[in-house]
């Protein structure tokens, strides 16, 4: 009941005529960055995030979430119409969706896909409204030692649970770390890897180095890979969405799996890919007739993206209650707040309520109010994708210059993001993942700063980390996770030696 109270609150402070503009100018500009293929919503919030500098804090977030709703509802445009993922958890929604198209059922996938989206969102709404203050409510009981150990786990996680080969996302994470430590050491007080620039004293920002490694990175890749689109026209009309909607409740199984498992693969850094995939394949494998998955079944386009929206949703509940990103967008939503002077964790809920119940109303609203504009515009939106990309990319790069250099009103930071924009473009040629990267970049000096806070608190001794039953369940968790492939095969292989022998 206190949960509603505060959300009822949450809706007293959205509900003004400015924070109303904002959600519809942020989901319209987020639509736009999701048509866009490979832009996607991390790279739209990165590219964008400097315009809400001046804003104050309640405004520029949700301008920000209501972009990356948005984003999320106008990747299944591209994947419908085109073929062409939006996004990589989109890949999945092509399987059907795009075979749906070319039998001329464009309007019935594109409004099957933002109904799911809609719906897994949701779900992932009311898992934050309820979880979230009783997350936060623990976590003050935290000291450095389970904050370092709660910095590990994620870490580790990402590790051991991450779809990406291990080795290159332990390279990524290094080298995050690395880049984390440049500048002014917080607790000594010493410069670090400054090389006697000036520039680099007070490190590198986190916002230039997002905005090179997702914006730049993805205009040099569509300028290498960008191919003429063909793509199915899609007209939605009021008969078709009560069509679709009236269908749905056949299938109400597949939309429950698939938020539970995207509410699950969100709080955990399994990722939106992860969740769209298995959402899939667990609705093709307890379908009675697999063999119509593939060849335009509605089913397939509700099970993917029902479990990528509840997954990039679901995100942003260990970011507001822990101050932990459960995925690279959060982890950007998390810079941001770091910005206008907000330190997201178990204190945000007491400090800002009005600020964070103002965010999760925005969260409810900014779903329903993005399901009505993207079933009324997808004409306009797909007809986007005919603009010529030598017409586009220019004003993305001046975004993003616009961008960098707004942040500090320095010229090297867009020098700076020119060359996070070539490592990014790299990182993206030879496999190497960008989210823990981000991760490390975002994290790695708090981690640092409660690792030395512990060491400084405990006399240097390492047992400090099971000191008690919280600590030292996070630390003895976060081992088993980081060796969880390891443990996983060494079960299989004993299953299979205990299996007895045909005969």
């Amino acid at each position: 009941m206190e949960a509603l109270s505060l959300l009822l609150h949450g809706f007293s402070v959205l509900l003004t005529w400015k924070l109303l503009s904002l959600m519809v100018i942020g989901l319209v500009l987020g639509i736009f960055v999701g048509v866009l293929p490979g832009l996607g919503g991390p790279n739209g919030v990165a590219i964008l995030l400097p315009l809400t500098f001046t804003m104050e804090p309640t405004s520029a977030i949700v301008m920000l979430s209501c972009i990356y709703w948005g984003a999320l509802f106008g990747g299944a445009i591209t994947s419908i119409l085109f073929n062409i993922p939006g996004e990589a958890w989109s890949v999945a929604t092509t399987f059907d969706g795009y075979p749906m198209a070319q039998q001329g059922r464009a309007a019935e996938a594109l409004t099957a896909a933002f109904t799911s989206s809609f719906i897994g969102s949701l779900c992932a709404v009311m898992l934050i409204t309820f979880l979230a203050p009783s997350i936060a409510t623990f976590a003050l009981r935290f000291g450095p030692p389970e904050f370092f150990a709660v910095y590990l786990l994620t870490f580790c996680s990402f590790v051991g649970l991450g779809r990406e080969e291990k080795h290159k996302t332990i390279i990524s994470m290094a080298l995050g770390l690395l880049l984390a430590g440049v500048g002014m050491d917080t607790v000594s007080g010493t410069l670090r890897m400054t090389f006697g620039s000036s520039d680099l004293l007070r490190g590198i920002n986190f916002l230039v180095a997002v905005i090179g490694l997702f914006g730049i990175s993805e205009i040099l890749l569509t300028m290498e890979e960008r191919l003429a689109l063909k793509g199915h026209a899609a007209a939605i009309s009021l008969r078709v969405v009560l069509k679709v909607w009236t269908e749905m409740p056949r299938y109400w199984v597949t939309l429950l799996r698939s938020s539970a498992i995207g509410c699950w693969l969100g709080i955990t850094p399994g990722g939106a890919i992860a969740a769209s995939f298995m959402g899939y394949n667990l609705a093709k494998r307890f379908s009675k007739d697999k063999e119509s998955f593939g060849k335009g079944r509605i089913e397939g386009v509700f099970a993917p993206e029902t479990a990528a929206h509840a997954s990039g949703t679901a995100a942003l509940l260990p970011m507001l209650a822990l101050g932990i990103p459960g995925s690279g967008t959060a982890a950007i939503l998390l810079g941001g707040l770091m910005v206008w002077g907000l330190n997201p964790g178990p204190l945000l809920f007491v400090e800002h309520k009005d600020f964070v119940w103002g965010l999760i109303a925005s969260m409810y609203l900014g779903n329903v109010v993005g399901l009505v504009i993207v079933l009324a515009t997808v004409p306009v939106f797909a007809a986007i994708l005919r603009v010529p990309f030598a017409a586009i990319a220019p004003m993305i790069v001046v975004s993003c210059a616009i961008g960098a250099f707004a942040i500090q009103n320095a010229m090297f930071d867009i020098w700076l993001m020119l060359v996070f924009g070539v490592v990014g473009y790299v990182f993206k040629k030879i496999g190497i993942p960008l989210a823990p990267f981000t991760l490390a970049l975002v994290l790695g000096n708090r981690a640092e700063d409660a690792f030395r806070l512990s060491m400084i608190g405990s006399g240097g001794e390492v047992g400090v980390f099971w000191s008690n039953w919280l600590v030292g369940s996070i630390t003895s968790l976060a081992i088993v996770l980081l060796f969880w492939p390891l443990i996983d095969r060494l079960f299989s292989s004993a299953g299979q030696l205990l299996r007895p022998a045909k005969a």
